[in-house]
């Protein structure tokens, strides 16, 4: 055995010294057509794996390359693919300058691509309107690459994104859609830069559509929409790139998954005015839970046309359809306390109807350039989403007996209608030694929901420690009627003015930002009637470049959102208002092959609903909005190639959200329901480019949380649930156009879930992950 090995670390050093002494380097740097460095641009050797980023001055190096004539490919959105002939003579160097040319898909800005090979980006997507690069905004954001979601096999957003980014996690959820907490409260969901959130909304992306998703802390209201204090993570879909080119992919994994994509993008026109992008995904997969599956299909068409140079509109058709088991089975109940029964729990049967969701979504955006200083964008969406099924929701446990389940459920029909109208204006100009980057503009948006729960059904009383299933037939509901008029009415709507100059001074080394926005809510509902609320919300940032590659700033901004529901005489809340304060620090290393991010915030929330204890009893559960619930809190996100063909992405986020103001006294000092008070992720990824393992790569991450607090907290409850650790890893194997991913999660097949304990019903409730499990996806590109 020993003689075998020593003969195989023999052979492997003969080849790679072999490989080496006929081998060089390629050196060089690009700059883009008005003479910048062309920061963040992928380079690559035709029909090998060797691919690397351009650093922050647009230079590269590629070695060891075997010697003769190799060809280069350039690329960077917005510009034309540069192809070049290089010849590398072994123990040499060869040294190359460029320079791209715009290309006519220009305008091709709704988002500037993720790099394939890249796990940071300098760049946010032009749907959050701002100009600068990432390093010079003085906010947080932290961008999730479409290349780490590709490399972590992240198939919706109720998967791994969150350990992507400091403080953010995902709490109770259903099939259909995500819950994220971050800062001490729920965050906003946005898609393409427009609010969809809702109650119980939107439908999950599935990621085969999604370009990246950015992560945006703090109220920042002013440049998007009114949002929670904690801030909102914004989806942005895949639009074309004007470069022919498409991919497929199959995906095989456990409980039955199966899985495949195909991605085509391209032009239609021999003038490439016509561009197009079309995304499609179907999946089967059964559950670890008894009964449970998910079936699930997306296909997503944009067209793209470019009346000039100057001049564009695209329009994007999005559907998303799930089928799943009645909603709420995924969760388990409990007397005694949690963990006291296997995953494969579930309160469903197999005769039950399932529950089908279907979302369909059109977006129209139209840009024009008004000169090389200014910009206008409109855009608008409709997004309508039905539902039909059931939902599951116990009435208890027996008195006399702690093991029998009282199960009970009813329908759960919605029908939802958003519509969303945006316009904005960027730009620049200068006055005297200051220069100013202009935003301005109007949002709109209109929210109606339906949701039909009218009908109750009770189910055989379960006995979850030995439970028998089978029913009869599935219950049945009277749907004659149209949603509209069977439905209880929820309503959200706003109209929002904003308009920020960001000053810079020292030849914009300091830039200051003042912003405002005034905003007009409307809300209301059948329990609580209709309330109508304005306000107007301040921001200032300040952020000083100390050089290039490193920053600080500072931010003061507020954030201004509804209040559902109503009190006990039935008048409806007053809104919800919060202040957030945020000091921060950016460093780019190496030039920019890995960046840092370093905050510190504290968020203060006023008008937050509080329990009334004085007017309820049974059934009939009120709130006051006399609550206040501060959050303070530390960040730290790292991104990048730490060493050559080394990405890691490590996070930690130190959370302490307590309620300061209740009107119960002994709720004071309490844990924020459902934060988490230390979070650790880390992701490390190596890949391997020359000798014999040429194409290999290895992955290992884990997330690690302290002190989680339950999902909802009351005199009764107020500890901590215990803590959390979930070891993942994976292989990867390229070979010129195919790539094979293997990814095992949770290998240390620990019992990981999320809960609370319900007071009303005297019962603990939660959430099972699955035990080890695996998938393998094969991807051709074209």
């Amino acid at each position: 055995m020993k003689s075998i090995l020593l003969q195989t670390i023999l052979l492997f050093s003969f080849v790679s010294f072999a490989q080496q002494s006929n081998t060089g380097n390629i050196k060089g740097s690009v700059e883009t057509s008005d003479a910048k460095p062309a920061e963040g641009i992928s380079v690559s050797i035709k029909g090998s794996n060797r691919t690397t980023i351009a650093n922050n001055n647009g230079e590269f190096e590629l070695k060891n390359i075997l010697s003769g004539t190799q060809t280069l490919i350039i690329t960077l959105v917005g510009y034309t693919d540069l192809v070049q002939k290089v010849e590398v003579k072994a123990g040499e160097t060869a040294q190359v300058q460029y320079q791209l040319g715009l290309s006519n898909t220009e305008l091709n800005q709704v988002v500037i691509l993720s790099n394939k090979s890249a796990f940071k980006t300098n760049r946010i997507s032009s749907s959050l309107r701002l100009q600068s690069p990432i390093i010079q905004i003085a906010q947080n954001i932290q961008v999730v690459t479409g290349k780490l979601i590709q490399d972590q096999q992240i198939n919706n957003m109720l998967e791994g994104v969150t350990r992507n980014v400091s403080g953010a996690t995902r709490v109770e959820h259903w099939d259909n859609y995500a819950n994220i907490t971050m800062r001490g409260s729920q965050v906003a969901a946005f898609r393409n830069g427009m609010n969809v959130s809702t109650t119980w909304g939107p439908l999950t992306e599935d990621m085969s559509m999604v370009e990246r998703i950015e992560f945006v802390k703090g109220p920042a209201g002013f440049m998007l929409a009114n949002g929670n204090p904690s801030g909102f993570y914004n989806v942005v879909t895949k639009k074309p790139s004007g470069r022919n080119k498409g991919e497929a992919s199959v995906s095989l994994g456990s409980y039955g998954m199966y899985r495949a994509t195909v991605d085509l993008d391209g032009k239609l026109t021999k003038d490439g005015k016509l561009l197009y992008r079309f995304n499609a995904m179907g999946e089967k997969k059964d559950s670890y839970r008894d009964f449970d599956f998910n079936d699930r299909y997306t296909f997503a068409p944009v067209l793209k046309y470019l009346f000039s140079d100057k001049t564009s509109a695209t329009l994007e058709y999005t559907q998303q359809f799930s089928k799943v088991n009645a909603i709420g089975s995924n969760y388990v109940y409990a007397k005694k306390g949690y963990e006291e029964l296997p995953r494969s729990f579930t309160t469903s049967e197999k005769e039950l109807d399932p529950t089908r969701m279907l979302e369909r979504n059109l977006l129209a955006i139209a840009e024009h350039k008004i000169n090389d200083k200014w910009k206008i964008t409109a855009q608008g969406s409709y997004l309508n989403y039905q539902q039909e099924g059931m939902s599951l929701w116990p009435a208890g446990f027996d008195p006399n007996n702690d093991a029998i389940l009282k199960r009970a459920g009813g329908n759960w029909d919605i029908l939802g209608k958003i519509y969303v109208g945006q316009a904005y204006l960027n730009g620049e100009i200068q006055t005297g030694s200051v220069s100013h980057k202009i935003l301005s503009g109007v949002d709109m948006s209109d929210k109606t929901y339906y949701h039909d729960w009218s009908h109750y059904f009770v189910l055989p009383d379960l006995d979850i420690y030995n439970p028998v299933h089978g029913i009869t037939a599935s219950p049945t509901f009277d749907r004659s009627k149209d949603m509209e008029d069977r439905g209880v009415k929820y309503q959200n709507n706003y109209k929002g003015f904003y308009a920020q100059d960001e000053l810079g001074f020292l030849d914009n080394s300091l830039r200051l930002t003042l912003a405002g926005r005034y905003t007009l809510l409307k809300a209301g509902n059948v329990y609580s009637g209709s309330s109508k609320n304005e306000k107007f919300t301040p921001r200032i940032g300040l952020s000083y470049s100390v050089n290039k590659n490193t920053s600080a700033y500072f931010v003061r901004d507020e954030s201004f959102t509804e209040n559902y529901g109503s009190d006990w005489q039935g008048k409806s809340f007053n809104p919800q208002t919060g202040t957030n304060l945020e000091l921060g620090f950016k460093r780019d290393w190496l030039n920019g092959k890995w960046n840092s991010t370093f905050a510190a915030y504290q968020i203060t929330t006023n008008n937050v609903l509080t329990f009334d204890a004085e007017h309820s009893s049974g059934v009939m559960q009120y709130s006051r909005e006399s609550g206040q619930q501060k959050v303070k809190g530390l960040e730290i996100d790292i991104k990048g190639e730490i060493f050559r063909n080394f990405d890691v992405v490590a996070n930690y986020a130190f959370t302490e959200g307590k309620t300061t103001k209740d009107t119960n006294p002994a709720m004071v000092g309490n844990q924020i329901p459902g934060s988490t008070k230390h979070i650790l992720n880390t992701w490390l990824n190596y890949k391997v480019d020359n000798g014999l393992l040429n194409g290999f790569g290895v992955s290992l991450g884990y997330q690690y949380q302290i002190k989680r607090a339950p999902w909802y907290i009351s005199p009764a409850n107020t500890g901590t649930l215990p803590d959390y650790f979930r070891l993942d890893g994976g292989l990867s194997y390229q070979i010129k156009k195919v790539s094979i991913n293997l990814i095992v999660n949770n290998i240390l097949n620990k019992y990981l879930y999320s809960g609370g304990y319900y007071s009303y019903t005297d019962m603990y409730y939660w959430q099972a992950e699955a035990g080890t499990n695996a998938r393998v996806t094969v991807s051709y590109k074209f």
